[in-house]
């Protein structure tokens, strides 16, 4: 278990007037200034932007060049393919370039790496499939700006190649100066390069993508808000792909959620039907760990073009049948993930891995594609870069998630002489090595880490300390003007001291739930539920005040039991009765 430092947020502004000018809670002011959202221009964005305060994508470089080349590739009929990755990103970004193209009348097909035969990104298997089927363009998304070699080979066979990424762009290091080395493509859209003027660099590969086919419909004359559909993908790679949900990504996923309440995406309805989502009530929460997992599924264990056919389904009949195959692989994966984790946590455990600040785990017999999700589920629990490295066909290959302070993919560029591929962003990251190289990787990797010892605490940042008194339903209600949650925009943390615990009981198929009478230091009492370590809370209520005193709480009898505590509050309806809940997120 990770250490926790719990800081409070103490950022200044005129909350009252800000909340009068805006008719909102003084409180909802102060924590939308604790999202660094500044001035009213800004505040005003944040709680009503739309699509109409997008930017416009001819901003990006090279946008002009993909937009000429692609009129001309479809006016003449020339064959186009769309290749994508095999993650949710790369899945939305090639149906939203093929759905795009094809309405205007262009003659597309799409290709999709398999993870294990292929890898990821563009390779020659790929350039050669397409030099075989005789196809004239290619355009890449959600990968290409590190492929220089494969589209150079592309070139070569006298294919057109057009890259639409959002990844970074390699670089090297010259006497301490960055050299980027941009692929030799026709056109490169990629908001990350240096050259780029585009306004907004965080967008995921199908909000480019989406881009590219809105300035084309516009180019071409058409009506660009034909498309509007394809907001839905956006918003749902937006999520899936972990993307900061700020300036323009706030408003793609605000608008995809509003749209997925009402799709008429036969495959998405399907998909929510049999994961139990109601379209009605969806959020940035069902996107990133019900309906996301699904789409990835496909391509962590079969195919990603399973997913693809899920987005394109054309009838209920159809889509059911991808949407039920898609939820059943992802069944499958959550329990070899579950075993992959219990094993990757016997190894930091009884290897005392602790002590190394970065965590390389290897696990040979893993299916490479849960390595990204084990590394995650592992840097949670231990907050620790990790890497977790599985044996491939040719040699070793594995996926890292990192935390806050530490930029992951500079991190493996410094061990860059060690690894036969790599690539990735600051908070995650893909590599392969030949096998035997674990340990001097490993050993690589801590060697050249500069990560304090309270870098490696968690940082629990904490909005407000709010008495229970001031929770209301209204109060509950108007926090929904935040949403939509996730990275970069995350669920408000508040705190209280000293709250005193009057009784436990166990609920949950595995009686792994906790719900709790709490009453704070002005004395009104609230439920509460703890969903997460509740073991190590009962453990910490026993280390504290003793097994008896733990006992008497789960009778109602408690007394003397406190705890600070930080939580979220909500509104629990049960059989028509609403009831103010807290759920616990931290204590201590």
């Amino acid at each position: 278990m990770s250490m926790e430092r719990w800081v409070l947020m103490r950022k200044g502004a005129d909350f009252m007037s800000i909340g009068e000018k805006f008719h909102i809670n003084p409180r909802i002011a102060c924590l939308i200034r604790n999202r660094e959202i500044i001035g009213d221009e800004e505040i005003d964005k944040y709680l009503n932007g739309t699509i109409a305060d997008l930017h416009d994508g001819m901003l990006m470089k090279d946008m002009d060049r993909a937009v000429d080349l692609l009129m001309e590739k479809i006016r003449s009929g020339a064959s186009i393919r769309v290749i994508g990755d095999y993650d949710i990103d790369g899945v939305c970004a090639t149906y939203i370039l093929m759905e795009g193209i094809r309405e205007l009348g262009g003659h597309v097909d799409m290709d999709i790496p398999d993870r294990i035969k292929d890898g990821y990104g563009l390779n020659k298997n790929l350039i050669n499939r397409a030099y075989a089927d005789e196809i004239d363009t290619v355009i890449t998304c959600d990968n290409g700006i590190a492929a220089a070699e494969e589209i150079a080979y592309a070139k070569e066979l006298g294919i057109t190649v057009i890259v639409t990424d959002h990844h970074e762009v390699p670089f090297e290091e010259v006497d301490g100066e960055r050299i980027y080395r941009l692929p030799q493509a026709e056109a490169v859209v990629d908001p990350k390069r240096a050259d780029c003027e585009y306004p907004f660099k965080g967008l995921c590969g199908a909000a480019v993508a989406y881009k590219l086919v809105e300035a084309l419909y516009e180019a071409m004359g058409e009506d660009a808000s034909d498309i509007d559909y394809l907001l839905e993908a956006v918003g749902i790679a937006t999520v899936g792909d972990v993307m900061d949900l700020v300036g323009e990504n706030r408003i793609f996923v605000k608008q995809a959620l509003e749209m997925l309440a009402h799709t008429s995406n036969a495959g998405l309805k399907s998909l929510m039907e049999c994961t139990g989502v109601s379209p009605e009530e969806i959020t940035s929460y069902h996107i990133g760990f019900v309906i996301g997992p699904c789409l990835n599924a496909g391509g962590r264990l079969d195919t990603a073009k399973r997913a693809l056919a899920l987005l394109q389904a054309k009838n209920k009949k159809e889509a059911d049948i991808l949407a039920g195959d898609l939820k059943a692989l992802n069944d499958n994966r959550k329990e070899m993930t579950e075993a992959a984790v219990e094993e990757a946590t016997r190894q930091i455990e009884n290897y005392h891995m602790t002590e190394e600040r970065v965590l390389v785990i290897y696990l040979p017999d893993c299916h490479e594609s849960l390595a990204g999700i084990v590394a995650g589920r592992i840097r949670e629990k231990y907050y620790r870069p990790t890497f977790v490295l599985t044996d491939g066909e040719d040699g070793v290959k594995g996926s890292g998630r990192s935390i806050e302070s530490y930029h992951m993919y500079e991190g493996i560029h410094r061990c860059g002489d060690l690894l036969t591929k790599y690539g990735g962003h600051k908070l995650a990251a893909g590599l392969s090595m030949e096998f035997g190289m674990v340990e001097e990787f490993r050993e690589a990797i801590n060697r050249t880490c500069e990560l304090t010892e309270e870098e490696l605490q968690e940082k629990v940042s904490i909005d407000m300390e709010l008495p229970f008194a001031s929770i209301t339903e209204e109060f509950i209600r108007e926090l929904k003007l935040l949403e939509p949650f996730g990275k970069g925009n995350t669920k408000p943390v508040f705190a209280a001291r000293n709250v005193e615990f009057l009784s436990a009981r166990r609920l949950g198929r595995n009686g792994n739930v906790l719900k709790l009478k709490l009453r704070d230091t002005a004395g009104t009492i609230l439920e509460a539920v703890c969903f997460r370590q509740t073991e190590e809370l009962l453990q910490l209520l026993e280390d504290k005040y003793g097994k008896w005193q733990v006992e008497r709480l789960f009778s109602g009898l408690s007394d003397g039991i406190h705890l600070a505590i930080t939580f979220y509050p909500s509104v629990n309806e049960y059989m028509g009765i609403k009831t103010i809940q807290l759920v616990i997120t931290h204590f201590k």
